[in-house]
C-alpha cells in the first residue's frame, strides 16, 4: 500500500498469491424459472461451471437451499433461495504499491498499476484495490476508508478516482459518466495514452477522429454474456464516443492519445478493435470489435494508462491531475530526451 504523501512514489512491491477464506455468494430463483435440476439452473446462469462441476459442489455440502445444506441435487421452484460457500481459494499475486497523486481527507486520486483489480471480480476478492484501501485506511487510523468511484481494468494503469464519503462518490461517479471527449470547458475530461495494432496508412501523424461504436452484451460461452461492439438498433446498445489522436507510428503497432465521451465498459479496447485496430497485445477483442470466445476480460498483455484528469470537485475546485506514463507509452521524442538528461 501507498503509505506516501500526495504526489510520494513508492517503490514497486508485490503481494504474494494467498489463499483467502472463502466466500458466500447469495441467489434467488425468479419467476418462470421452477421445475430445474439446480444443478441446470446454476450452470445456465454461471457459465464459468458446468452442471457437472455444480453437482460436485452439491455433494460436497458447498451449496444451500432456503437456509439448508443440500447433499444432492434439488428441483427448485421460483422464490427459492440459493446460497454457495466456496471454499478458500488462492488469489494471484497483485502490486500492493501505488502513487498517490492528491488527497484532500475526502477524494483521493492513485496511479493505479498494471496488474492490481480494482473491485472483487472472478479469481479475486481480497487482492483487489478495494480491500487494499481499507487495510491502509486502519493502517492510517482514518475512520472512513476511501472507495473507488468509477472502474479501470486490471491490466490498464493510470488515474484512479476514489472518495471517502457517500455524497462525494455519487457526485464524482455522476461526473464520470458524463466527462467530454473535446476540449470544450467540463466539469470532467479523461485522456488515455495506448500502443495499438497499426492504424490506416491514410491517417496522418497528429490527427484526431471520433469512433461512436455502440457497445453491448453479447453471449460467451465462458461468461454467459459480454461486452462487445453493437449494432445501435439492437436492444440495450448503449451509444459511446472515444476521440483517437494518432501521436507515433512505430515498428508493428501505433501510439494513441485517446479522450472518452463516455465510460462503458472496456470501451478503449473495444473502439479501438471497431476501427480495426485492437489494443497491441490485447488477447480478448479481434478487429470489428468482437470478442475471442476462448479470453476472457481480465487477460492482460496490451498497454493502456488512465493519463491525464480534470475533474471538478464537490468542494467547488478544479482537480487536473497527471499520471507518469510508462515507459512504453512514451513518445520516442520525450523518451529521447530523458535518455539524453541521463
Amino acid at each position: 500500500m501507498s503509505g506516501a504523501g500526495p504526489a510520494g512514489r513508492v517503490l514497486p512491491a508485490w503481494r504474494p498469491a494467498a489463499f483467502n477464506r472463502g466466500w458466500i455468494y447469495r441467489d434467488r430463483v425468479a419467476a418462470g424459472q421452477s421445475g430445474q435440476l439446480l444443478s441446470a439452473w446454476l450452470a445456465a446462469r454461471y457459465r464459468h461451471s458446468s452442471a457437472a462441476i455444480w453437482r460436485q459442489r452439491l455433494q460436497s455440502g458447498e451449496l444451500g437451499l432456503n437456509g439448508r445444506v443440500l447433499q444432492g441435487d434439488v428441483v427448485v421452484a421460483a422464490g427459492d433461495r440459493i446460497r454457495w460457500h466456496r471454499p478458500p481459494w488462492c488469489e494471484p499475486a497483485i502490486p500492493e504499491h501505488w502513487e498517490t497523486l492528491h488527497d484532500d481527507g475526502d477524494v483521493l486520486v492513485i496511479n493505479k498499476p498494471s496488474g492490481l483489480p480494482v473491485m472483487p471480480a472472478g479469481g479475486f476478492l481480497v487482492h483487489t484495490l478495494s480491500h487494499q484501501l481499507v487495510l491502509w485506511s486502519r493502517e492510517q487510523g482514518e475512520p472512513l476508508a476511501p472507495k473507488p468511484v468509477h472502474r479501470l481494468g486490471r491490466f490498464t494503469s493510470g488515474l484512479l478516482v476514489c472518495a471517502r464519503r457517500p455524497d462525494s462518490r455519487a457526485w464524482l461517479s455522476r461526473l464520470l459518466r458524463d466527462s467530454t471527449a473535446d476540449g470544450a470547458p467540463s466539469a470532467c475530461r479523461k485522456v488515455y495514452r495506448a500502443l495499438t495494432e497499426p492504424l490506416p496508412p491514410d491517417w496522418p501523424l497528429g490527427e484526431s477522429r471520433e469512433v461512436t461504436v455502440a457497445i453491448g452484451r453479447h453471449p460467451h460461452p465462458l461468461l454467459g454474456e459480454i461486452w462487445c461492439a453493437a449494432d445501435p438498433s439492437v436492444a440495450k446498445a448503449l451509444p459511446s464516443r472515444s476521440c483517437f489522436t494518432l501521436l507515433e507510428r512505430r515498428s508493428g503497432g501505433c501510439l494513441v492519445e485517446v479522450a472518452i465521451a463516455t465510460g462503458r465498459p472496456h470501451q478503449i479496447r473495444i473502439h479501438a478493435a471497431a476501427i480495426g485496430a485492437p489494443l497491441a497485445g490485447d488477447p480478448l477483442y479481434l478487429p470489428g470489435g468482437a470478442a475471442f470466445d476462448q479470453s476472457l476480460p481480465g487477460e492482460g498483455g496490451y498497454h493502456l494508462h488512465a493519463h491525464r484528469l480534470r475533474l471538478a470537485c464537490p468542494d467547488g475546485g478544479l482537480l487536473e491531475l497527471e499520471a507518469p506514463l510508462p515507459e512504453p507509452l512514451r513518445d520516442q521524442a520525450r523518451l529521447n530526451s530523458i535518455k539524453r538528461e541521463k
